[in-house]
């Protein structure tokens, strides 16, 4: 009996009634793998997390990712040109598609992608997820699209003959040609990089000799054919040296440019990203007549300072009141000249109030590069109770009586009115004022730095905290750790030092005036 049930034990093993451990097996067939967990989307943008990284790149082979944070003020002004620029590659069928991620939330993938600050925009391709590229193009929906199809498709229009050459130059205003004898060259490669990213041109490409000697050229030359000023600049190889990507883009960006640009909210960008430090600007009301005949002489003195004076006209009589502040100016004082270096931010205007000519524009100029001018400092006026609340209200003009009184210890915030995190700050501020009120020896201050500018040095970052300790020496410690009252404290009460553990603050943001991409640091 024992061995015919072991026999009927055996036989149900072998047809899989039971499990190797005793156990029933399911009835149903072999166990699937569990799905895999859908992208959902908002606004035609992808929503990805650790989980969805992987399957967006494997579905997707050209990926845009913005790594985001739902506090981010830049972050937020994005969104609607994000959607925008997805809304536009959708309608295009084109095989590119938009995602983001909420980084706070997925820190996993904040530090495999090395995010330290938001928005933070990669572009993946070919679901390679080790290297992708760094999104360095517009925040607005036409250019992160323009910026995505010149990745994905062709930057460049091969030209064949003289009629698809024509017809490219005269489609567009400003069209770059690379004309080189060898296509597989070194250097076409560069000018199709550069081509990729000055979305503000039309480019073409040609081998063609009959194209050489159309456009009367003998080598590799590239040529920025434009329908305005001087209507073509020639940009020749160098054989020796191969054709450098960053010579050929400061080629373009500058001969791209009118010889004058109004500055207008079109304009404003590219006027700060023209890489050319110094700025003439030319202050006229448009609607005066005598103040219009005043362009010609302004635009004759123009030329010989391409590339090393940047020639604005600023119209008085539009929407640029936040420029006549910035230069510290009424719109009363127009007609009238104002130079800017934008590296020093040191500002100049002209010794007398002679006419503006092309003979008065090239002498100040001159003047200025020869150091014969002087730069000018903003400053507002000393408020009458400037030292009788608690944070004292600093200016220009007693700046320096306070911060450098030998005989008190001086804490300021530089600030702007606009700054998000001035304001995060300010009742930290305000209590640090009231906490010390009572201390001869210290003074808490503020001092708004859009609207004045010290000969000491320059603010570039909003809130900059500086301590300027009592005694000789006009000594000053800038402040690099946490906005609040505690660790304020602790700085002060130990003669402007903390212990090497204190956290670090956030970086200050940046002046409105900067060409740097906003963002926001963690």
């Amino acid at each position: 009996m024992d061995s015919q049930l072991l026999l009927v034990l055996l036989l149900l093993l072998l047809l899989g009634v039971l499990s190797p451990w005793g156990q029933e097996h399911e009835t149903r067939g072999p166990s699937e793998e569990p799905p895999e967990e859908e992208i959902s989307e908002e606004d035609g943008v992808l929503v990805l997390s650790q989980h969805t990284l992987s399957l967006a790149l494997r579905a997707h082979p050209a990926l845009l990712v913005e790594f985001y944070a739902p506090w981010c003020g830049h972050c937020k002004a994005l969104a609607p040109e994000y959607s925008k620029a997805a809304a536009l590659l959708a309608a295009e069928s084109a095989q590119i598609r938009l995602a983001k991620v909420d980084g706070p939330a997925e820190p996993g993938l904040t530090e495999e992608f090395a995010v330290t600050e938001y928005p933070t925009l990669k572009f993946f391709r070919d679901g390679n997820r080790t290297h992708p590229e760094e999104y360095t193009g517009p925040r607005e929906a036409k250019g992160i699209a323009e910026w995505l199809r010149r990745r994905v498709g062709s930057s460049t229009t091969r030209l064949e003959d003289e009629e698809s050459a024509h017809a490219l130059i005269d489609a567009q205003d400003i069209v770059v040609i690379g004309f080189f004898q060898d296509l597989q060259d070194e250097d076409v490669a560069t000018f199709l990089a550069v081509s990729q990213d000055a979305l503000d041109m039309t480019f073409g490409l040609t081998d063609r000799p009959q194209l050489f000697q159309k456009f009367g050229l003998t080598k590799d030359t590239v040529v920025l054919f434009k329908k305005f000023d001087e209507g073509r600049a020639d940009f020749p190889v160098n054989k020796e040296l191969g054709l450098d990507q960053g010579d050929l883009s400061y080629f373009l960006l500058t001969h791209s440019m009118h010889l004058v640009t109004e500055f207008n909210s079109e304009t404003s960008p590219k006027i700060f990203a023209a890489r050319v430090p110094n700025h003439l600007l030319l202050f006229i009301n448009q609607t005066l007549a005598p103040h219009q005949e005043l362009l010609a002489g302004f635009r004759e003195a123009a030329p010989p300072f391409r590339g090393q004076v940047l020639f604005v006209v600023v119209d008085v009589g539009a929407n640029n009141t936040h420029v006549l502040q910035y230069f510290g100016m009424k719109a009363e004082e127009t007609p009238t000249l104002r130079f800017i270096n934008m590296e020093t931010t040191k500002k100049y205007r002209p010794a007398d109030s002679e006419p503006v000519t092309a003979a008065s524009v090239t002498a100040f100029c001159h003047a200025v590069f020869g150091g014969k001018i002087k730069p000018y400092l903003l400053s507002q006026e000393v408020p009458p109770d400037w030292d009788q609340r608690p944070v004292k209200t600093l200016v220009g003009k007693n700046f320096e009586q306070v911060a450098f009184d030998e005989t008190k210890n001086v804490f300021i915030k530089f600030y702007a009115p606009w700054c998000t995190h001035c304001k995060e700050m300010a009742p930290a501020w305000e209590a640090l004022a009231e906490k010390y009120k009572d201390h001869e020896d210290i003074v808490i201050a503020e001092l708004d730095a859009t609207a004045n500018e010290l000969e000491a040095f320059a603010v570039h970052g909003f809130p900059t905290l500086k301590y300027f300790p009592a005694g000789p020496g006009r000594k000053v410690i800038e402040y690099k750790s946490a906005r609040d009252l505690e660790t304020f404290s602790k700085f002060l009460d130990n003669g402007g030092k903390l212990p090497a553990e204190e956290p670090t603050a956030p970086f200050p943001e940046t002046s409105g005036n900067s060409t740097l991409d906003p963002k926001e640091e963690l």
